[in-house]
C-alpha cells in the first residue's frame, strides 16, 4: 500500500506541475522574422492546444490562425501562434491579436541589423502534435542577455504553496478534532462488539457443553 500510495502522489504531483508549465506564462528572447496567417483545422483532439475564444463557436471545424517566426540566441527556429483568448481558460484575457500581430511585424530583423524582443507565452511547443505556444505580450530588448526575472510565476507559486500549507495545517486540525475521534469511536465499538461475540461464543459452548454432559448421563443409564 505504501508503494501505491507514494506513486498516486507522484502522479498527482506530474499532472499538477504539467498543468502549471503549460499554463503560467513564460518569456523568451528572440528575434523576429516574420509573420503570417494560416488556416487551420481543429477537428480532432489537438484543438485543446488551441484557444477557444468567446467568439468563436466551439464547434468550429477550422479558422485562420496568425502566427510569429522567431529566431533564439542560439539559433533554434520558434514559432509561436498569435490568437486572443477572451474570457475562456487559460485566464489572459487576451483580445489584441490585431495589435500584437503589428508590434511583431514592427520589430522584424535579419541577422546582420538584429531587433531582440521578449515575447510572454503560455503552453507548448511540439512539432509531432503541431502545437504552438500563445504569445501574449511582445516588447523590445537591448540584447539577447538581458536578464529576464518571472516575477509573477515567482509570486504565484509563493502564494500556492503559502495555500498549500495552510490546507495542510486545516486538514490536520479536522482530522485531529473530527476523524482520529470518531475512528476511536469506531475501535471502541468495534472492541465492544468483538467482546459481545466472544461472550456469545462461550454460552453457546457452554450450553452444547451441559447438553452433552445431560445426554451422556442418559447414555449412562442405559
Amino acid at each position: 500500500m505504501r508503494y501505491v500510495k507514494w506513486t498516486f502522489w507522484a502522479i498527482l504531483a506530474l499532472i499538477i506541475g504539467l498543468f502549471l508549465n503549460y499554463t503560467l506564462p513564460q518569456q523568451e528572447v528572440v528575434r523576429v522574422v516574420g509573420t503570417y496567417q494560416e488556416r487551420q483545422d481543429l477537428n480532432d483532439w489537438t484543438r485543446i492546444f488551441w484557444a477557444t475564444p468567446d467568439d468563436q463557436s466551439g464547434t468550429l471545424a477550422n479558422r485562420d490562425v496568425q502566427f510569429i517566426q522567431a529566431i533564439r540566441p542560439n539559433g533554434r527556429p520558434m514559432v509561436y501562434r498569435n490568437e486572443d483568448t477572451g474570457w475562456s481558460w487559460p485566464p489572459y484575457f487576451k483580445f489584441d491579436t490585431a495589435s500584437l500581430q503589428t508590434e511583431a511585424e514592427d520589430l522584424k530583423s535579419t541577422s546582420d541589423a538584429p531587433k531582440w524582443a521578449v515575447i510572454t507565452h503560455y503552453g507548448w511547443r511540439n512539432e509531432l502534435l503541431s502545437s504552438f505556444p500563445n504569445a501574449v505580450a511582445i516588447r523590445a530588448v537591448a540584447g539577447p542577455d538581458v536578464r529576464i526575472i518571472p516575477w509573477f510565476n515567482i509570486v504565484f507559486l509563493i502564494f500556492l504553496l503559502v495555500v498549500g500549507v495552510l490546507l495542510y495545517r486545516m486538514w490536520l486540525q479536522f482530522r485531529e478534532r473530527m476523524v482520529d475521534p470518531a475512528l476511536e469511536d469506531l475501535g471502541e465499538i468495534y472492541d465492544a462488539a468483538g467482546t459481545r461475540v466472544d461472550a456469545v461464543r462461550k454460552g453457546a459452548r457452554g450450553t452444547f457443553g451441559r447438553f452433552g454432559a445431560w445426554l451422556d448421563t442418559w447414555r449412562t443409564k442405559r
